[in-house]
């Protein structure tokens, strides 16, 4: 029988065990191996690691395979150090699979550490919370998502930092005037005679801030999917922040106005609770029928402030189904608003393909960032 060697032993053991038991030398097994005795000795003492091509010379010499060989060494090695797993390393692998560290920290979020527990400290910080699993729990959040189940689904880590981020910027950007409905509607009727022209972009955030209403940019981290939001520092302190997930005209305004009307409605006001808004525009958009109220109506308020409605119907009737360039372009005069806007509430209403007349869309994200303070894109906002 042969002897049985300690879990964990070195190779050496086994080679030892295995030249006793087929009655060899070291000698002997050195010329079998064609290496030098000291070769053999070095293995026996465990002074040698055994490497692929050692372990194959063992498996033709003494049976078993090239693997159970590399597996001895290996499970040498580890009985060799802590049998405990790294708790610096746990700490760190846990972070990471909630938070998007990498990300955050590309764009400045927060400053990075090989520490955890100082990394730990610095996103419960960013986060305002006191610990890290409260990210697994249900915020108060109102969202706007198309989730598989409703609108109080739970957004995601990366939608918070999103939305966090936002925060903290709107905290410290400041405004001309106290906002009030009357200089809402004065920013609407002025906002009403943009819609033609995307250079005209230029003039939205100091508008906005003679209503009291804080704007700004904040490019999404990956995978979140959100649009916008509408929240209130205080009951007389709205923001609306937009992601520009979409470089097009048609996105920015119906996503824009959505936001704006949100802040008409004042949804959310007085209850800590933003109207975080997911893909609001395309194929993937939540239907309407499955939208909470609030939303229906903040969608409803942006397609009528956009786009009149009857005249809209009346092109659409004369047109169906044969949208041409010239007859889209003619439209858009005649509604005094940009053809992209005009391609977008066609494709909304299904009556044109999301392929149909794309270079109508016009980018402008190059426009609004320049005029706006924005976060993303290697823009890093100074206060």
């Amino acid at each position: 029988m042969l002897e049985v060697i300690p879990e964990g032993s070195a190779p050496g053991e086994y080679i030892r065990r295995e030249l006793d038991h087929h009655r060899l030398t070291q000698v002997e097994f050195a010329k079998i191996l064609a290496r030098p005795v000291q070769f053999v000795s070095e293995l026996l003492s465990g002074k040698r690691t055994v490497t692929p091509e050692t372990a194959v010379g063992l498996a033709s010499a003494l049976g078993n395979t090239a693997q159970h060989w590399l597996n001895l060494e290996a499970a040498y090695q580890l009985s060799k150090i802590s049998p405990h797993r790294d708790a610096a390393v746990e700490k760190r692998a846990q972070i990471y699979r909630i938070v998007p560290v990498k990300e955050m920290v590309d764009r400045r979020w927060i400053e990075d550490s090989a520490d955890g527990d100082v990394l730990e400290a610095r996103l419960l910080q960013f986060y305002g919370i006191d610990s890290l699993e409260r990210l697994a729990e249900p915020p108060k959040l109102n969202l706007a998502a198309r989730q598989s189940t409703s609108y109080a689904a739970i957004p995601t880590p990366s939608q918070r930092a999103w939305f966090c981020r936002a925060r903290h910027l709107a905290e410290q950007l400041r405004v001309t005037s106290r906002f009030s409905d009357h200089l809402f509607n004065g920013a609407i009727a002025s906002l009403s005679k943009l819609r033609a022209d995307v250079e005209q972009l230029r003039e939205i955030p100091r508008l906005l801030s003679d209503a009291g209403i804080r704007f700004l940019i904040v490019q999404p981290l990956s995978h979140t999917k959100i649009d916008g939001v509408c929240f209130w520092l205080d009951d007389e302190s709205p923001v609306v922040v937009l992601s520009l997930r979409f470089d097009r005209v048609d996105w920015f305004w119906h996503t824009f106005m959505h936001e704006m009307c949100h802040v008409k409605n004042r949804d959310g006001q007085g209850v800590s609770e933003p109207m975080l808004d997911t893909e609001l525009v395309g194929s993937s958009a939540e239907p309407f029928d499955e939208k909470p109220d609030s939303e229906k109506r903040a969608d409803e308020c942006a397609v009528a402030f956009l786009v009149n409605q009857q005249l809209l119907n009346d092109f659409v009737m004369r047109v169906r189904p044969y949208y041409s360039a010239v007859k889209i372009n003619q439209a858009a005069a005649q509604l005094g608003v940009h053809p992209g806007i005009v391609v977008g509430q066609l494709q909304h209403r299904r009556e044109i393909p999301y392929s149909h007349s794309r270079r109508m869309l016009t980018g402008v994200k190059q426009i609004i960032t320049t005029a706006s303070v924005t976060d993303g894109w290697g823009w890093v906002p100074r206060f």
